[in-house]
């Protein structure tokens, strides 16, 4: 009965999405072709029933939208501008109400993966607003426009096809109702196909690896995720440095992945806000402020963020959202570990 009750939510969503994007007059040259091809290997492949999936692949609809959106990626802005997309006041006091509502589960999570509550409600909060935005294009639509209608990069948009089509198998959802991102991405942490079927993990127990309805699932999942890209519990994130020169310039052009001892950096004259042992590997990241360049050390934790979205300005924002959430929700609980209601009266938690 579960399980109806999530496909009937799906269903009624899909209708109310169906309008989402502007659709294409015009499919590309060979998109039915494509989708035929397609369908037959993952019949063979894979083993799915032919007439079925070839039902299914005939309704795609190729979304002209998508691969407008997918063209202007929010990354591409300077993080004086993309700052202030995610840093607000209104998704910090909402992190810190989705915090309070989901305590245990977020305490379970940091006690069996290590990853702090702060930065696995700021995932979520940049990601969807906590759930208010998991997007509105069918999965199956975004996935094939880009798949086959996309050839910068229809390589890694067709596999994220197969494996959104082997996790609807697997977790038993409806392929056709299932809604997400305009780059398929899916639930409140907007896992891409691939990275549901690796990361996500059944945390409340019901047999489903649920991230639309499940906060359990989702927070787990989060937290899984990074735990299993090397997050180091109580590690340090990133700090700020001072000192940077245009000399610096090779330093600042390095990989996000650290590779470059902060005793080297300090003893070119680059100096560091917080302490940070010589031996330590980082990289030197350069972001545009409002008045003037920052400079920030990218630690190792910062960039097992940056394993979620690919950007430095991606994971700063998460990091920055992290400290502003724990900040607030610190202010809240009193040192005898109480939570302060509206009233001003301490309650147990």
């Amino acid at each position: 009965m579960q399980h109806k009750v999530r496909t009937t939510r799906f269903l009624l969503a899909a209708l109310l999405g169906v309008t989402a994007g502007a659709l294409s007059a015009e499919k590309p040259s060979g998109f039915d072709r494509d989708i035929a091809q397609f369908v037959n290997e993952m019949s063979v492949q894979h083993g799915f029933e032919s007439a079925g999936l070839r039902q299914l692949m005939e309704k795609v609809v190729f979304r002209q939208s998508i691969i407008d959106a997918i063209t202007r990626p929010a990354e591409s802005k300077p993080w004086w501008k993309y700052r202030p997309i995610f840093l607000t006041s209104s998704r910090i006091s909402q992190g810190v109400t989705f915090w309070n509502e989901n305590a245990a589960l977020l305490q379970k999570a940091e006690e069996e993966y290590g990853v702090p509550p702060e930065l696995i409600v700021a995932i979520i909060g940049v990601e969807t607003r906590y759930g208010q935005h998991i997007g509105s294009y069918p999965v199956v639509d975004a996935l094939s426009t880009l798949a086959f209608g996309y050839p910068k990069r229809s390589d890694f948009f067709r596999r994220e096809l197969v494996q959104f089509l082997l996790l609807t198998r697997e977790e038993r959802i409806a392929p056709e109702t299932a809604l997400g991102s305009y780059a398929g991405a899916m639930g409140l942490p907007q896992f891409i196909p691939s990275s549901y079927r690796a990361y996500a993990v059944d945390f409340d127990g019901d047999g489903q690896r649920d991230l639309w309805h499940s906060r359990a699932d989702v927070i787990g999942s989060v937290a899984a995720y990074f735990q299993k890209h090397g997050w180091k519990a109580g590690g340090a994130v990133t700090t700020r440095v001072s000192g940077v020169e245009s000399r610096h310039e090779a330093f600042v052009t390095e990989d996000l992945k650290p590779s470059i001892s902060f005793g080297e950096l300090r003893r070119s004259g680059i100096r560091s806000e917080d302490p940070v042992a010589d031996s330590t590997l980082a990289s030197l990241i350069r972001l545009e402020g409002d008045n003037e360049l920052e400079f920030w050390l990218g630690l190792h934790n910062f960039y097992v963020i940056t394993r979620y979205n690919h950007s430095n300005l991606y994971a700063m924002a998460v990091y920055q959202l992290s400290r502003e959430i724990l900040a607030q929700h610190n202010k809240l609980t009193n040192p005898e570990g109480l939570l302060v209601t509206d009233s001003g009266r301490p309650e147990s938690k």
